[in-house]
Parts: structure tokens; C-alpha cells; sequence
């Protein structure tokens, strides 16, 4: 029998795959997300360096926070920004 594992896509970081193809792309986190082929690439990684059995398509939750009108950032080795975040029920407006 094989062990069930849940690897998150975070964890791709440390694979040097996934690095090169952001780096050859020239895109950061969220910009791979907008393409179907790229997300598709990045998914398949951990499939061809690891014994798994199967890989989720996977997004990110702050593309919720894209589609309802904020502005995100993911500018590399920064972390996330939000350039204009919501502070209070008058921000739901813009």
C-alpha cells in the first residue's frame, strides 16, 4: 500500500524547476495563474520529481480578492500587497 501525501504548491518553491520556469517566463505567482498552460506546467512539476500518484490544479485564494476588484501584488521575494485594501465598509463602494 502507498502512503496518501498532501504536498501544498508553497512547497514548490524549493523545487529549482519551478524557479527556472518562473524565471524563463518572467512571471510571478499570480501572473502564472492567469494561464491555463503555465498553471498546468507548474502542477505537473511535483509529479515528475516525486512517486505521487495524482496532482490538483490548483489556484490561489487571493484571486477571490482580484475578482472583487483589489489590487494585488506579488512583486517577489516581498510577500503580497494590497495597494488599496478595504478598511472599512465605505471602501466596499469603490
Amino acid at each position: 500500500p502507498r502512503v496518501p501525501v498532501w504536498v501544498f504548491r508553497q512547497a514548490g518553491r524549493h523545487m529549482p524547476e519551478y524557479n527556472a520556469f518562473k524565471e524563463r517566463r518572467g512571471k510571478n505567482f499570480l501572473e502564472i495563474l492567469q494561464d491555463p498552460e503555465d498553471v498546468a506546467e507548474v502542477t505537473l512539476q511535483p509529479l515528475r520529481r516525486y512517486n505521487v500518484d495524482a496532482a490538483i490544479i490548483f489556484s490561489d485564494i487571493l484571486v477571490i480578492a482580484q475578482a472583487l476588484g483589489l489590487h494585488v501584488e506579488m512583486p517577489g521575494g516581498r510577500g503580497i500587497t494590497v495597494p488599496h485594501p478595504l478598511r472599512g465598509p465605505a471602501d466596499v463602494a469603490r
